[in-house]
């Protein structure tokens, strides 16, 4: 496919968000590449972009995978900025980070100024036997949220494509609905198709 083509392909850009080791870098590396990586570096912010099909459309993803240490916080922001659609990771084998999602999703509303920006809730290494937070707490919580929960497994690639071409159906949609401008810009542009 040439590079012009390509460019003209739908873009829609995804923000990995969580707090540190629930495995938001093992699902995007699963998702990108089939492979799980069980020893990786901490993250500072690593950017993915694939081609992919989206109920028989071609489009592009781009991944941003941020740091989930807190340290980073102060450019987390404009990550939030430029994301169209959120995985708010947790690992159900770790209370505290199931707790961090409420705050997180606080960030994303108050920086994107929306409350339908599209959100997944991913309860993730759901593998484990040492399970901290049940199901029906996530389910609540998701439906406190009024937004999906999948739970998933990086190991075993449980739901991983699931969540994300999920994720890919709500930014889809929206942008359909011509309600995915970002806050603040004064005129809309009109849309223009290329066929």
């Amino acid at each position: 496919m040439s590079k012009a083509k390509e460019k003209q392909l739908p873009l829609h850009k995804i923000i990995m968000v969580g707090t540190g080791g629930v495995g938001k870098s093992a699902l995007t590396l699963q998702f990108m590449y089939d492979e799980f990586v069980e020893d990786y570096e901490p993250t500072k912010a690593d950017s993915y972009r694939k081609k992919v099909v989206l109920d028989g459309v071609e489009c592009q993803i781009d991944i941003l995978d941020t740091a989930g240490q807190e340290d980073y916080a102060a450019i987390r922001d404009n990550y939030f900025r430029s994301g169209e659609g959120f995985l708010c990771v947790f690992s159900v084998a770790e209370r505290e980070s199931f707790q961090a999602t409420a705050e997180l999703r606080e960030q994303i509303l108050r920086v994107k100024a929306d409350e339908r920006i599209p959100i997944l809730l991913v309860g993730n290494k759901c593998d484990l036997e040492d399970r901290q937070v049940t199901a029906e707490e996530c389910q609540s919580k998701a439906n406190e949220w009024r937004i999906s929960y999948v739970e998933t497994s990086a190991k075993t690639k449980l739901n991983v494509d699931k969540v994300f071409y999920d994720l890919l159906r709500e930014i889809k949609n929206r942008k359909d609905q011509g309600v995915a401008k970002a806050p603040g810009k004064k005129k809309k542009k009109s849309k223009c198709t290329i066929l």
